[in-house]
């Protein structure tokens, strides 16, 4: 059968967002964001870093602008996922705090340079903006939705109003998180340390005191 236009169009928009080129051009964004800041890079930065032609930015991206802003829905989307604990035991809620916990703090320490530039972007760009705030709320509010259900299903008693404890768990996976990344904290002993607050503020009991 021979392929619609449109068909194609699709096709080719699909097989450019998953190119391996367009990832390496990101994770190059990323460095040189984190690096020279937002104002000062360049395309040219980017492709430099990458080992990519102008050319070859211009094939995934439009600008700078355009390409800051898919890191944005990146970062975003890696905080998500670190939420999906995929091959743990949903009904282990120690195991999904712990690994839940894990991701979290290796996707922040990951993206931690470039934080602050998504923060500062948010002031002035409305895309940014709206990238900002889901990347500040999206996961604390299906975090809130994940504590209801525990405390619905009688599984959890937590300290405090579900919302205020997703904040504050998320809070501080943030700021030890920020210490993993600066080098000052193992990954390790930050997922001891919160997934050990974690627990105490949804009062799960200890194993075999269930």
């Amino acid at each position: 059968m021979a392929r619609t236009p449109k068909t194609w169009a699709v096709r080719t928009a699909r097989d450019r967002t998953e190119a391996p080129v367009r990832a390496r051009l990101l994770d190059a964004a990323e460095a040189v964001f984190a690096r020279l800041g937002y104002g000062p890079a360049t395309v040219a930065d980017i492709t430099a870093e990458a080992e990519v032609s102008r050319a070859g930015f211009y094939v995934y991206f439009a600008s700078k602008e355009d390409v800051f802003r898919v890191l944005a829905a990146r970062v975003r989307d890696a905080f998500l996922a670190s939420q999906e604990v995929p091959g743990v035991d949903t009904g282990d809620v120690r195991a999904v705090a712990r690994e839940s916990v894990a991701a979290f703090v290796a996707a922040y320490a990951r993206h931690a340079p470039l934080m602050p530039l998504l923060e500062q972007q948010a002031h002035t760009d409305p895309e940014a903006r709206a990238l900002w705030q889901e990347i500040r709320e999206r996961p604390v509010h299906r975090h809130a939705r994940y504590i209801r259900r525990l405390v619905a299903e009688d599984r959890a008693r937590p300290v405090a109003e579900p919302l205020a404890v997703a904040r504050a768990v998320g809070a501080m996976s943030v700021e030890f998180a920020r210490q993993v990344a600066a080098r000052r904290l193992t990954h390790a002993a930050a997922v001891r340390d919160v997934t050990a607050m974690y627990l105490h503020l949804l009062q799960v009991a200890p194993p075999g005191q269930e």
